[in-house]
Order: C-alpha cells, then structure tokens, then sequence
C-alpha cells in the first residue's frame, strides 16, 4: 500500500520485527495533542495496520480515557465478553483477566460478534518487568501463508463459536449480555443471531456461526478475521484442558470452536493456525506511558505472558456490521 500525504507527515520507525513506532516529546497535554494529530495518526494506522506511540506519558485511567475519546470519539461498551475486566469507565477497560503465566494467542477482538470493533486503543500505565507484550500479525499476509484448501473450507463455511456458561469460569452472563434476565439474554441472542438453550440446570449454551474471511470495509483487502484457534480446546494448556474436559465434558466448555459445518477442528488444524501467527507476529515490549492503536479487522493481538505488575487500559471503538454471509439465519430457543 503507497502511502497516504497525512501518513507521511509524522516521522515513524518501521521495522519488519516491529509495528510501526511513532517517538514523540511529552507534550504535557496528551489530549490535545492528540486530537490536533488525530487524522495524521489515524492514517498510520490505516496504512501499518497498528501504530505505538511512545512519549504521551500515560500514567492513568483517566488520562488514557481522554486520548483515546480524542482518537476515536465514543467508546463501544462490550458485549459477548469471554472472560471478565474491570470498567474504570463507560467503554474503558483493564485488560482481559488472564493468568499471566499463560498466553493469550492471536486474535480479533469480538470477532464472533455482529458488530466488531474497527479500532483497539491501548495504554499501558504499568509495563512489566519481563515480556507481556501486545504483539500484532497482519490478517492478511496470515491469509496468503495459510493451506488453500484450509481457508477456502472456513470461507465457504465459517466457524462455529460454542460457549456454556457457568458460575466458575469465564464471564458471568450479566458480563456478557449485560443483564441476567433471561428475557433481556434471548432478545439479545435473536438479535445477534446467536442460537441459544438453557440447560436443566438453569446454565446456558449457545452457537454462532461467523465468517472466517472477510473484505476490509475501507481497504476491501481479504482478512483471515476470526477466533477459531484463539478460543478452541487445543490451544489451552494441556493440563488446563484436561481439566476443564474431566469437569464440564466436551460439549461443556466454557469456550470452544469449529468449523461451520459443525465437525471438530483437529489440534493439527489449531497448531498450524497459531504456527502461522507466530511466524507473523511484530511485537515491541511496552514501555510505561505508550499508546497503541490497532485497526482490529486488518491486525490480529495477542497478550505473552508475563512477571511483574502489568496495567494496560483497553477500549474499543468505531462498530463494523460486516458483511457476514455465515451469520446464523435464525436463532431459536431449541
């Protein structure tokens, strides 16, 4: 992609190991900074598909909070969350809990979702003392790397996203659906087309199927955009698997996916699917006060582990309905 006249007009380190990195004096007034650089950063972004700025001195929620509505305007408040995170405000977020032994492999933010984020906002107030960086991969260069015959079954069929809900692991369903009214949990899966089933013991379950391919709204380039190995049984630890198995059954996990069709994914398919983003990934180590800003459709994140005390702030903005031949067409109570 050549680049854009307001892309050029900031001095930006581009590296092939690296998202783009965009080093700035503290301006003292990180808000008004950034609404005056607005466009200029929001074409980086379109043009490298992620862009860290290094400077801003971000030190707290607040001050994250107030970039981020210079940069992006009103924050999305989330839904369909898979794990739960502190809200320090309406579309502010701590960053997913996770135990910081463990990755969070690569992945598009609500990508099972009907309206996706366009834009991640990222800030990290407290970096850690080793790893734990926000590494990205571009969607579409993991396309073009994957199997033909493998992407062309997933674009033909989508992926299947099963999730049960349970008091133990994951979000709650308020979390989740923002409410725990069981009205206000099937209006919202029909108008999401998600299918949905309440089990004996008053827990639920739920499928949505999704494409795994999809057109860049403003670019139109092919992404490969999905969860399928991010959220599937074979890429929890072993020992984190078998347990979850032994406790709630297969059909019992909190999360898990498959291909469109409904047939299992094999651990061959999930281990060459984050083979493949790892050898993709671009990562720089956070530094205390960085911002980060990913268009969430063209670049996939991760989470590595990490030691130490780690405090990143997240939001997520700009809604895209994509176009989504795979969405399940009716979603009933069955």
């Amino acid at each position: 992609m050549s680049s854009s006249p307001l892309a050029a007009t900031l001095d930006v380190e581009l590296r092939p190991d690296r998202p783009a990195i965009l080093h700035v004096d503290s301006p003292g007034d990180a808000p008004g900074w950034a609404a005056r650089y607005r466009e200029s950063l929001r074409a980086q972004v379109t043009e490298h598909g992620a862009l860290v700025v290094r400077g801003l001195d971000l030190r707290d929620p607040s001050s994250a909070g107030a970039v981020f509505a210079e940069l992006a305007g009103g924050l999305m408040t989330e839904r369909e969350a898979f794990a739960p995170r502190e809200a320090y405000a309406p579309g502010l977020y701590a960053s997913t809990a996770w135990p910081a032994n463990q990755p969070m492999c690569m992945h598009h933010e609500l990508s099972y979702a009907l309206d996706v984020p366009g834009l991640m906002l990222f800030a990290c107030l407290t970096a850690p003392e080793r790893a734990g960086a926000t590494a990205v991969a571009d969607a579409g260069q993991v396309l073009q790397a994957l199997p033909e015959e493998l992407t062309a079954r997933f674009e033909r069929e989508g992926w299947l996203l099963t999730r049960s809900y349970n008091d133990e692991i994951g979000a709650s369903l308020a979390e989740s659906f923002g409410t725990d009214d069981r009205a206000g949990i099937e209006a919202y899966c029909r108008a999401n087309a998600i299918e949905f089933a309440w089990q004996p013991d008053g827990s639920l379950r739920t499928r949505q199927r999704r494409a795994a391919v999809v057109r860049h709204p403003v670019t139109g380039a092919r992404c490969w955009f999905n969860q399928v190995a991010f959220l599937n049984e074979w890429t929890l630890a072993p020992e984190v698997r078998e347990y979850l198995v032994d406790e709630y059954g297969v059909d019992g996990l909190p999360f898990n996916t498959r291909y469109g069709d409904g047939s299992p994914i094999g651990e061959d398919v999930v281990q060459l699917l984050n083979a493949t983003y790892d050898r993709h990934t671009r990562r720089e180590p956070w530094q205390a006060g960085d911002l980060m800003l990913v268009d969430n459709i063209r670049t996939a994140h991760s989470r590595e582990p990490f030691d130490g005390e780690r405090q990143v702030v997240v939001g997520m903005a700009e809604p895209r309905r994509l176009d989504d031949s795979c969405a399940t067409p009716e979603a009933n109570r069955r």
